[in-house]
């Protein structure tokens, strides 16, 4: 409540009251005035620009792990302050899911790092890519309630979190890849070495000559 009062909606909203009172102190609203000065407080505070919480800035860029780790935590936050909408809300707790079991301690994010690509894609998703989207999406929906575009900013903002959902993927896609390959590779190399023929008795087993 205290942050809605000290919000721009409502400072703006207040404005257009007062405007809506005046010109009912100078006889213009009549006995409608109570309808005036609430249809100017919802004018304003529709008009007024909408909170924009400001995307992070990450410093210092690393390609560590840990550091990329920590870095989506603070993503993650900045996302929970903004207002979305509920698709791209989705789309987008599906891809810091995804980003977030890359970055998993452990084997997981030793396979990533062993890709400096894919280390790479993972970086520019976090720190550029989703905040530059969602900041874009704020600044643009307000000017779109004054001037309608072509296309709902809504619309634009799932279509990118889609194409970074889909470039996340195909980086998962690649390492799973790789591993079935290192697998695969395995069973050849005991399948060379005659690990799949039938077993053969230790020298200790096999008959011995006759003594004389």
């Amino acid at each position: 409540m205290i942050g809605y009062l000290e919000s721009a909606r409502n400072l703006t909203g207040s404005a257009a009251a007062l405007g809506g009172l005046a010109l009912t102190f100078a006889g213009f609203a009549g006995a409608y005035w109570p309808v005036v000065v609430g249809g100017l407080y919802g004018a304003g505070a529709l008009l007024a620009p909408p909170h924009r919480p400001p995307a992070p800035a990450f410093e210092e860029p690393s390609s560590r792990p840990d550091d990329l780790r920590a870095d989506l935590v603070t993503l993650r936050a900045y996302l929970a302050r903004v207002d979305l909408p509920p698709g791209a809300a989705e789309r987008l707790a599906a891809l810091t899911g995804l980003l977030d079991g890359l970055l998993a301690p452990g084997w997981v994010s030793e396979a990533l790092a062993e890709d400096p690509e894919g280390v790479h894609v993972v970086a520019r998703a976090v720190r550029r890519d989703v905040p530059d989207s969602v900041d874009a999406y704020l600044r643009t929906r307000w000017w779109t309630r004054l001037a309608p575009g072509a296309r709902a900013p809504e619309e634009e903002l799932e279509r990118q979190v889609a194409l970074l959902r889909g470039e996340a993927q195909e980086l998962v896609d690649g390492l799973r890849e790789a591993e079935e390959l290192r697998q695969r590779s395995h069973t050849k190399y005991l399948e060379d070495r005659g690990g799949g023929g039938p077993r053969r008795r230790p020298p200790a087993e096999q008959e011995r000559p006759p003594e004389p």
